[in-house]
């Protein structure tokens, strides 16, 4: 394969989270009296983090979030994926690629690590990511859609950008992405290659990608 290290997004990428995630946060909006639909969350929160929605409502409505938001979002948001959360089709076939291969990979999620360990306990994917190779929002300053996150994950793993590609499914995940110089393929389950400009290719089901990393 033509990259040194390729580094996967979580939620939409490698866990089929987004559904449900975008769900609860809608829900829970709304039901703060920030009327919010599964469309508007999914439009202005996927691929984020947490912090972009507090933002996002004291611009529009000049209004705090609770104190105790980001705690009870989590905590709904943890039950129903030990509920319903699924592995996205594929991935553990790219992944076992990848290692026969000997390519290099990681994580870098705008979620917070005990999401995505929550996540991958679920989904058996933590056979495949152990702590040195997950990165998250909280280890930088700020998420997506600024580099910092990719940046930070390319050093510790000691790869330059520009031998990196990123697999993500967000607009904010492949500005983030092409803003840290390094190659993008967006993932279109989800999000139509038309809302995802500036990656380098598009695929719409996992086991087409390890032909575009060649």
């Amino acid at each position: 394969m033509s990259y040194d290290l390729v580094i996967f997004d979580n939620d939409g990428v490698l866990v089929d989270s987004e559904p449900v995630a975008n769900t609860i946060l809608a829900g829970y909006l709304t039901e703060l009296g920030h009327p919010t639909t599964y469309e508007d969350s999914l439009r202005d929160y996927m691929g984020a983090a947490v912090h972009r929605v507090h933002d996002l409502v004291m611009e529009r409505t000049g209004q705090r979030l609770p104190d105790d938001f980001d705690a009870t979002l989590h905590a709904r948001t943890f039950a129903a994926f030990e509920r319903q959360l699924v592995a996205v089709d594929g991935v553990p076939q790219v992944l076992g690629k990848l290692v026969t291969d000997r390519v290099p990979y990681c994580l870098a999620s705008s979620g917070s690590h005990e999401r995505i360990r929550v996540g991958h306990r679920k989904t058996g994917l933590d056979l495949w990511f152990h702590d040195e190779i997950i990165f998250s929002a909280q280890d930088v300053g700020r998420g997506k859609p600024a580099p910092d996150l990719f940046l930070h994950a390319a050093e510790r793993m000691g790869v330059a950008p520009e031998r990196c590609v990123v697999v993500e499914d967000s607009a904010l995940g492949v500005q983030a992405a092409v803003a840290a110089g390094m190659d993008v393929y967006g993932f279109t389950a989800m999000t139509p290659a038309e809302r995802l400009p500036g990656a380098k290719g598009y695929f719409g089901a996992m086991k087409e990608l390890p032909a575009l990393l060649t």
